[in-house]
This record gives C-alpha cells, sequence and structure tokens, in this order.
C-alpha cells in the first residue's frame, strides 16, 4: 500500500493517479452518498480543486483506497476561498453557515481538510490500516505546508477514532446534519508534530 501526496507540480510523476482519486471522489460522493457535485468524465469536482491545493491518496496497483485535499486557507479564486469560510460567509447552500464557533480563519500555517473519504469498497479488513496511512500522509504534508493546525468537515464520530489515530483534534463547531449524515467541523493541532 502507497500513500501519495499530489500536487500540481508532481502530478505528472504519477500517472493516472489524479484521475483515480477524483473517480474514487465521484463513487464516494456523487454515487453513494447521492450528492449534487460537478462531474465530468466520471470524476467528482469542484472550485477547489486548485494548483493552491493538495491531494493525498492512499492507493494500490491503480486502486484509490482513500483521499483527502488539503487546502491552504489563504487561498484565492475569484470570489471563493476554502470550503468551510465559504459556507460561513454563504456562498454555499448545501453547508450551513454557522458551522463554526468562531470567524473561519486566514491563516498561513492553518490549512483546510476536505472531501476526506474512503472508498466504500476497501476492504473492511484494510479499512484499520487505510486510516492510519491516510492520517499519517495528511500529517506529514500538512506539515511540510508549513500548517500547525488543519481545519477540517467531518462526520462527527470522529472523537471515537481521532485519539486512537494519533490526533489532537477538537471540536470547532456544531454537530450538523448534512443530507442524512451528522458532521462536525474540527481543528487539528499539528504544532507538537512538528519538530
Amino acid at each position: 500500500m502507497q500513500t501519495t501526496t499530489l500536487s500540481f507540480a508532481n502530478i505528472h510523476n504519477h500517472g493516472e493517479l489524479f484521475a483515480n482519486l477524483l473517480r474514487a471522489r465521484r463513487q464516494s460522493f456523487i454515487v453513494k452518498n447521492n450528492w449534487d457535485l460537478p462531474e465530468a468524465m466520471g470524476m467528482e469536482f469542484d472550485q477547489y480543486d486548485t494548483p493552491a491545493s493538495r491531494w493525498v491518496a492512499v492507493h494500490q496497483m491503480g486502486q484509490v483506497y482513500a483521499g483527502i485535499r488539503l487546502t491552504p486557507t489563504t487561498a484565492r479564486v475569484g470570489i471563493y476561498s476554502y470550503m468551510i469560510r465559504d459556507a460561513q460567509r454563504g456562498l454555499l447552500d448545501s453547508i450551513p453557515s454557522d458551522l463554526l464557533f468562531e470567524e473561519a480563519p486566514v491563516a498561513e500555517n492553518i490549512w483546510e481538510s476536505s472531501r476526506v473519504f474512503v472508498a466504500h469498497d476497501t476492504p473492511q479488513k484494510l479499512r484499520r490500516v487505510v486510516h492510519l496511512h491516510l492520517i499519517s500522509e495528511m500529517t506529514k504534508s500538512a506539515r511540510q505546508l508549513g500548517a500547525s493546525r488543519v481545519l477540517g468537515l467531518i462526520p462527527a464520530n470522529w472523537p471515537r477514532w481521532a485519539r486512537r489515530r494519533g490526533l489532537d483534534a477538537e471540536a470547532a463547531g456544531r454537530v450538523m446534519n448534512i443530507d442524512g449524515v451528522d458532521n462536525q467541523c474540527v481543528s487539528i493541532n499539528l504544532a507538537e508534530k512538528m519538530h
């Protein structure tokens, strides 16, 4: 099993991996979750898939088991910045604007984690290992990008698994039901992992 962090600078070195990641996202978010998201050529994407972002993939022999998108909170593309902040600003209809306890941060040392998924066809016996690889690579990549904190909107069952995965995380917003799934914004402290 491999973990790879993709960027527009290295995407050409990894063959079909980026396309396979977007195909796996489509399967997870559009097909399985029935979310109304943009898609083309069997791939899911949105306005936050830009050269400013990075994509973490857990994969093996062309199959993508899991993924995460990392976006700097300083990103700007037209009227958009990053998903959590744009939701708070009322730019996204599908996510409530009161998702955070405080104003969404804009800082070079804070990155957003979004589009987190584990592919539905990932064998149960591999899921624990896939989660560990995904969190480990996300943490490593975010630190290399200068992040001391990651802000994410994830399923609200995160307290059960966060500490087991070595994450120093705390609630950053209320629990919200989005399309039948309880979600919550979480702040992940990476400062102690910087050394």
